[in-house]
């Protein structure tokens, strides 16, 4: 399968089609069309749109990212199972919070797929009509998380409709993968038909004939074939024979499909017009504004995409999952992830990683912003200069001795966002040791009085970091770097770049930024000096099970079962991580390296009958390695677990002993991961302190 010329640019329109849809709707979901149209009349843009708050994580976006890991993880990603996106659904969610609706076994599709997954009911099962019922497979979320397939397979319905039913079988059957094979179809066709009927017809084809779900779209195509003047009828028409009084359950699938087709005919081809119809039918609004975004994204690409439904968004997406730094992500950066795939899939040359900023995408602004002092920056636009693409800072007025900081976030308070029910939590995606790159010019009429250099800004502290000034010359590409030094108890919330005028004012003039990155291992010790409450854990930390909490300035976790909270970057490599910790209850009180989710991790740590024990986590923990160690409640030990490679270095001092173990990895060994801590089976720990360095720190 070869991809279109245009394939990635569709994608990111695609992408963005979906988001902008599920922000439009989210405000009104549930609302009905009566109380839309009684209440607001006829919708036009966003509404109850929160000053100063950030669009909160939506499962319509946060899931689909989650069901990517399955083939992300895979070798041979055409014959991924059902299990595999079971898998990867386990591993990224917490267990009973966050991420997606929890409303109760047998209420909420995705939470009795997600309990019959982790008590050993394997998808396809997991979420079949023979174990559930039929009203709860036959739910939305079917085809809610669905577009993604299609962006993965341009021009392939039947290919993305096959693989969005394996996904989407984890917690659906029946109606519930006839919506998730119709939703892939469609996006994928939209990449070479813009026509909606056709659309829909092609989609449609993937799906069973006579179907409630064809019935459903076959009964709007009719009507508006003879009444192609007023969506309100064709809504009336929907409500009467396919409203909500005929099926069962909570949001059943079939109402909302009828929106979704509706939105995609009256729309008539216009992307604005085509999300406004979808909104104001009322329903499952987020989740039908965004299927309805996705295919006409793909179909009218960035150019059919109003200027005013991008710039509230500034290309951020806050998502929800126990790994932190996939909480916060910028719009490029998944459509990155979407084209790699659907260029391995394809067979095609895989594009090389981006940066982790970059404005390839035209109209993208990777959620810049920028603030001045003394100087005046007026405007963020994406451009081109000599052919590459960049972030363009209008500035007026900036005064000698003013300066402009153009930056983004590196991690947000769930106090930013609008509202926070789907439960994101927030680890840093930059720590201390790192080291930054960026690439800047000023342009050939700029003065020669400007300097730049690369800063973070530390929350906790509330103090900024910054590299030597780099003079400017006018016209010039400057590559920046700077290393960030060891620190203790930070929070780096920012990283951008700052310019400075040394001479006279600068009437206007404007700063290109091509790219912003970092690597490196982090360097940092943090004794929770500032940590407070947030999303079941305390800030900069995640949690998947258990009750986590400060108390009496130390991070404590307790729990029945198998608890565990993390922290840190699931890109990270080889470190070397202690904590300080003292076993209060119970006989598991663990550090955890390598993290890649609730189901793969490393652990070490206190063991029972006077023990320590490595193990590796596969879904289950495994030990590995074990050796005597004496040890008793109350007491404090430092653990140290050292990662490099596929080998594994572990220590423990305490109570005036000391022991090191190391073990190698010959499986498929975990390779990178986040840092945590874990106690087992009624175990309460206390962690005073940890650390995290190179390996040659």
């Amino acid at each position: 399968m070869s991809l279109p010329v245009d394939y990635a640019e569709r994608v990111y329109a695609g992408w963005l089609g979906k988001c902008i849809g599920v922000r439009f709707g989210a405000p009104l979901e549930n609302w009905t069309y009566e109380e839309i149209r009684d209440n607001l009349g006829a919708l036009t843009g966003y509404v109850f749109e929160d000053q100063g708050k950030i669009f909160k994580p939506d499962d319509d976006t946060s899931v689909p990212l989650i069901l990517l890991d399955a083939l992300a993880e895979r070798g041979d990603i055409e014959d991924a199972k059902p299990a595999d996106f079971g898998e990867a659904l386990l591993n990224a969610v917490g267990c009973e919070h966050g991420s997606f609706w929890w409303g109760g076994y047998g209420v909420s599709t995705e939470h009795t797929a997600y309990l019959n997954l982790l008590n050993g009911i394997a998808a396809p099962r997991s979420g079949s009509i023979a174990q559930n019922g039929r009203a709860l497979a036959e739910q939305i979320g079917g085809q809610i998380f669905s577009d993604v397939w299609g962006l993965l397979l341009p021009n392939d319905p039947r290919a993305a409709a096959d693989l969005s039913e394996r996904a989407s079988s984890v917690s659906h059957d029946g109606a519930g993968l006839h919506g998730a094979r119709f939703i892939a179809a469609a996006v994928s066709a939209a990449f070479s038909e813009r026509d909606p009927r056709r659309l829909i017809e092609i989609a449609l084809e993937q799906v069973p004939s006579g179907s409630d779900y064809d019935r459903v779209m076959r009964a709007m195509i009719a009507f508006h074939a003879a009444h192609p003047e007023d969506w309100h009828e064709a809504f009336a028409h929907l409500k009467v024979h396919f409203g909500y009084q005929h099926y069962a359950g909570m949001v059943p699938i079939i109402p909302n499909a009828g929106v979704v087709g509706l939105g995609l005919l009256y729309g008539e081809g216009d992307f604005s017009r085509a999300l406004q119809i979808a909104n104001m039918a009322g329903w499952d609004t987020d989740c039908n504004v965004g299927n309805v975004g996705a295919i006409m994204g793909v179909a009218v690409g960035l150019d059919g995409i109003e200027a005013r439904w991008r710039e509230p968004m500034n290309d951020l997406l806050i998502a929800a999952s126990v790994i932190g730094t996939r909480s916060l992500l910028t719009l490029p950066q998944c459509a990155d992830r979407l084209i790699r795939l659907g260029q391995r899939m394809s067979g095609a040359k895989i594009d090389p990683p981006a940066p982790r900023r970059h404005f390839t995408y035209p109209g993208s602004t990777g959620g810049f912003q920028a603030w001045g002092d003394k100087g005046r920056p007026i405007h963020l636009l994406q451009t081109q200069v000599n052919g590459t693409p960049v972030l363009r800072t209008a500035i007026r007025k900036l005064n000698k001795k003013g300066e402009i900081r153009i930056f983004t976030r590196t991690s947000y308070r769930p106090r930013e966002l609008s509202s926070n029910y789907y439960g994101a939590a927030f680890t840093p995606l930059l720590y201390p040791g790192q080291t930054i790159h960026a690439r800047v010019q000023a342009p050939a009429d700029a003065p020669a009085t400007l300097r730049a250099a690369l800063y973070v800004y530390d929350e906790n502290h509330r103090d900024s970091h910054q590299a030597t000034g780099e003079a400017l010359t006018p016209g010039v590409w400057h590559d920046l770097l700077y290393t960030l030094p060891p620190m203790t108890d930070a929070l780096l919330s920012q990283v951008g770049v700052v310019l400075r005028n040394t001479g006279e004012l600068w009437e206007t003039g404007a700063f290109h930024l091509a790219h912003l990155d970092w690597d490196g291992p982090a360097q940092f010790t943090s004794a929770f000096a500032f940590a407070a409450p947030e999303t079941g854990a305390i800030s900069e930390w995640t949690y998947w099970r258990g009750f986590w909490r400060m108390e009496e300035g130390a991070y404590h976790g307790s729990g029945p079962l198998e608890n565990e909270s993390y922290t840190g970057d699931i890109g990270w490599t080889d470190y070397r991580y202690e904590a300080d910790i003292t076993p209060l209850l119970g006989d598991h009180h663990l550090i955890l390296a390598r993290v890649q989710g609730a189901m793969r991790s490393y652990a070490f740590g206190l063991s029972p009958d006077n023990s320590v024990t490595l193990y590796r986590k596969a879904r289950d923990y495994q030990p590995v390695a074990s050796a005597a160690f004496p040890w008793r409640l109350g007491e404090r030990f430092r653990l140290t677990l050292t990662v490099q490679g596929n080998r594994l270095m572990a220590s423990v001092e305490g109570g005036g002993e000391q022991r090191r173990m190391a073990w190698q990895d010959d499986q498929a060994s975990y390779r990178n991961g986040q840092i945590g801590l874990a106690c087992w089976h009624g175990s309460h720990m206390a962690c005073h302190s940890i650390a995290c360095h190179s390996i040659e720190g």
